[in-house]
């Protein structure tokens, strides 16, 4: 097994599915830092440890299934939906997507760069009725490192710089709505392992309306959307894959929405 896949088994079995925070000092760094939108978590035991069991408390039975894994051996990125029942809003499920993009440094974990979908968790408990749970990977476990390919590269940063076009990548959980107009990208982070390119990427613009929960008047206010996404790269063009962006973050920024 890939020793980079073998430690976010452990990240995946025995600390996230099993909600067991005592193993985190073997998995990670003191000064691990998860960004996530605007925040930064930066210190394990500090800030981290805590944000998860206050998870794990509004999700006694939270779950976590991993969708697809790639690696470079040095990087990783991991696409999973994380699902379960919460015990602020008695007892409705739901479940939403994210995509992390992991740093070690050969033998723990440094750093999560990551977007979870909570516009659409929000929703579901919300409304009462859950998303049903992706198809989980087959064998992620026996995933094997590949090479790094700059012309994959450049092919996706040509992409998020012409705004992402075509349909062929799935956003979120399938809503299609244009969130900002007059659009500039920042690649936050990117890399790749043979066809597959995973980045995150800061968008500044004007808010253009379709959030659920934002006054219609802040139409045309500025407005910051932070996404992470893994893509394939087929014949010099982006031919599938997912994104995740931060909407809940967005619209916290715009105004003030209950979680």
């Amino acid at each position: 097994m890939e020793p980079f896949v073998a430690l976010i088994r452990r990240y995946v079995v025995d600390y996230t599915n099993r909600h067991d925070t005592g193993v985190c000092p073997d998995l990670m760094v003191p000064g691990y830092t998860l960004r996530m939108g605007p925040h930064v978590l930066a210190g394990r035991d500090e800030l981290y440890i805590p944000a998860a069991r206050r998870q794990f408390t509004q999700f006694p039975g939270l779950c976590l299934t991993v969708h697809e894994i790639v690696t470079d051996g040095d990087r990783l990125a991991m696409r999973f939906s994380e699902h379960g029942a919460s015990a602020r809003h008695a007892g409705a499920r739901a479940s939403w997507q994210g995509i992390g993009l992991y740093r070690w440094n050969g033998r723990q974990l440094i750093e999560n760069a990551v977007e979870q979908d909570y516009q659409a968790r929000r929703r579901q408990l919300s409304e009462g009725t859950p998303d049903p749970v992706g198809a989980p990977a087959v064998a992620p476990w026996e995933t094997t490192a590949q090479p790094a390919d700059p012309v994959a590269e450049q092919v996706v940063r040509d992409w998020i710089a012409a705004g992402t076009p075509g349909s062929s990548v799935r956003v979120d959980d399938g809503d299609t709505a244009v969130l900002q107009t007059d659009v500039s990208s920042t690649v936050d982070d990117l890399f790749s392992a043979g066809p597959s390119v995973a980045f995150r990427v800061t968008l500044t613009g004007r808010y253009a309306g379709g959030l659920d929960g934002v006054d219609r008047a802040l139409a045309g206010n500025p407005s910051t959307l932070h996404m992470v996404g893994i893509v394939r790269v087929d014949g010099g063009r982006v031919t599938q894959g997912q994104i995740v962006r931060g909407r809940l973050d967005m619209a916290r920024g715009l105004t003030t929405v209950a979680a």
